[in-house]
């Protein structure tokens, strides 16, 4: 009885050749000890056989398997997609294999898909922390065993790792910025958890450029969440119920500016005359909105692939290769949201 095609081995084919399983072995890999006559007889055989070779047994033995690991908050994210393209371009032109897992920010469920990929032998892991983590204890197991590890975006000092971000502290200072040369003067900025380093920087750039143009720091200014649509919403209620409310917002994302978009409109503020608006991350649903948002680029898919082309650099060259951090730059891409006409008598009125 004929075996299926999974059960087809390098051994049947060496039982109809007459020839040896290494003599098999060696054709299908073409190696130069066997002659061309016998490596395209034995691979015209495999193939009538529907011969499949076991490349997971075949990597083990070489003890890799071609695959990067990779583990991001949230893939529904327009972010998180355009790391993962450009990871899975770069990867996928040196024939490694991705493999995704998102935690939706749970501490939990990132230690669980670390301890899964680590156990599936994983060439490489590339992670953007999940919010609520803290501890890094998970990780210990790749640095310890040198699987390159690259941290992207949203990364931790505690580990000594090769990073790919941007200088959040410029971008947030830069937004804030733009928003003052447009002639706002009682600012509010919608930041994200102060224990991850990318809210954390871009809320230092806004308070110290506020500090550069002698602007007051307003605490009450200040809003943190997970910076949802749905809390940019109930924040932008907040901030327009203010006693003296803001003039311009400085959103930590572009989904939370979105939304103070849409409310204050809904409660009848002029964008940007009465209330000029700035994202984070140029996401598409910031040139839909209208007005289109202001916002800060966030160049997701070059920092996908720089995290992969150094995964592969430390499997070529691991025993020369040395850790780096990558800071890759960032500017503002100008719209209607914060495209007001300045006049003296608005300066002086915001000023008061």
């Amino acid at each position: 009885m004929r075996k299926n095609n999974k059960g087809i081995t390098i051994y049947d084919i060496a039982e109809k050749l007459k020839v040896s399983p290494t003599t098999v072995s060696r054709a299908l890999n073409d190696h130069h000890s066997i002659s061309k006559e016998t490596t395209l007889s034995v691979k015209k055989l495999a193939k009538k056989m529907g011969y499949r070779p076991n490349s997971v047994a075949s990597n083990l033995r070489k003890n890799k398997t071609n695959t990067i690991g990779v583990i991001v908050p949230l893939i529904n994210r327009p972010f998180i997609a355009a790391l993962i393209s450009g990871i899975e371009d770069t990867a996928s032109q040196s024939d490694y294999n991705v493999i995704i897992s998102q935690t939706y920010d749970s501490y939990k469920k990132e230690v669980a898909t670390a301890h899964t990929l680590y156990s599936s032998r994983v060439d490489g892991l590339i992670v953007s922390l999940a919010m609520e983590t803290r501890q890094y204890d998970h990780f210990h197991a790749f640095l310890e065993n040198k699987i390159p590890l690259i941290s992207v975006d949203r990364i931790a000092p505690e580990l000594e790792t090769d990073c790919v971000a941007i200088d959040n502290h410029s971008a947030g200072f830069k937004a804030t910025e733009h928003l003052i040369e447009m002639g706002c003067r009682r600012i509010a900025h919608l930041g994200g958890a102060q224990h991850r380093n990318t809210y954390r920087g871009r809320q230092q750039g806004y308070l110290d450029a506020l500090k550069k143009h002698n602007l007051p720091i307003d605490e009450r200014l200040v809003v943190h969440s997970k910076l949802s649509m749905e809390e940019g919403r109930e924040s932008t209620k907040y901030l327009l119920g203010l006693p003296n409310p803001p003039d311009g917002i400085f959103s930590a994302n572009d989904s939370a500016a979105v939304s103070a978009i849409q409310y204050a409109k809904l409660k009848g503020w002029h964008i940007p005359q009465d209330l000029a608006v700035i994202g984070f991350n140029n996401d598409p649903i910031s040139s839909i909105i209208e007005p289109q948002l202001t916002t800060i680029s966030h160049p997701a898919h070059d920092m996908g692939k720089i995290a992969a082309q150094q995964i592969l650099r430390h499997q070529e060259y691991g025993h020369i290769v040395q850790s780096q951090n990558t800071v890759l730059k960032t500017e503002v891409i100008v719209r209607d949201s914060t495209q007001r006409k300045i006049t003296t008598s608005s300066i002086h009125r915001n000023s008061a």
